[in-house]
């Protein structure tokens, strides 16, 4: 019996041809530069976003795993030319897990948003938090919170709380935030809603009469 043959992938997006998402993406000359921290469980997940991000940000890493060397995040941290942002909504609960409270995010240090290096962790929320616990070095930066943003697109996937964005939707708001609305992130924003619609033709006919 002959093997079954593997799905040819994009040496790109590395997605199967059949759902590349190069064509999506949007080049966005973002000034604040973005670090992607993704869970192992995201990297071959079809929903996953951080790979649209990753093809249409000027300014992008995408760093994959649950746990992180401390050496390692220590020389990206300690550049004295950023500063650190995490974008992790306030959790007074943390503390009862063991996660330090964060310092509070100065606003004359964002003033300047190429200086600025946003963390963001693409992950399910018990994942994120997960990994937040397990990389102490993350819990010393100052955190963003997001204010007033729309009610999420991603309606692919389910979420716990009605606030909750996709990565991909996050960064965006927040870069928008951090950026002071010097860059438009609405192209982005179409193509995700782009994206979704694509990934809607793969669900089962119930389950797009629901959306």
């Amino acid at each position: 019996m002959s093997a079954t043959p593997k799905r040819s992938l994009c040496p790109r997006c590395d997605r199967p041809q059949v759902t590349c998402l190069c064509s999506l993406a949007t080049p966005i000359a973002n000034r604040v530069e973005v670090i992607i921290l993704r869970h192992p469980q995201e990297t071959g997940n079809a929903k996953n976003t951080a790979t649209l991000l990753k093809l249409s940000l000027a300014r992008i890493r995408v760093l994959e795993g649950e746990t992180f060397a401390a050496a390692d995040l220590k020389n990206l941290l300690d550049d004295p030319i950023y500063t650190e942002v995490l974008l992790y909504p306030d959790t007074p609960e943390s503390a009862a897990l063991g996660i330090a409270s964060p310092p509070p995010l100065q606003q004359s240090a964002i003033q300047r948003p190429e200086a600025i290096r946003l963390w963001v962790l693409d992950a399910t929320w018990r994942k994120s938090r997960k990994m937040l616990y397990l990389n102490p070095d993350l819990q010393r930066l100052p955190r963003l919170s997001l204010t007033d943003t729309p009610a999420s697109r991603y309606v692919i996937r389910k979420s716990h709380l009605p606030e909750q964005l996709s990565t991909l939707e996050s960064t965006c708001y927040a870069l928008h935030q951090l950026e002071q609305g010097q860059v438009n992130y609405t192209p982005l924003l179409k193509a995700f809603d782009q994206f979704i619609s694509r990934q809607l033709t793969f669900l089962p006919a119930e389950r797009c009469n629901n959306h």
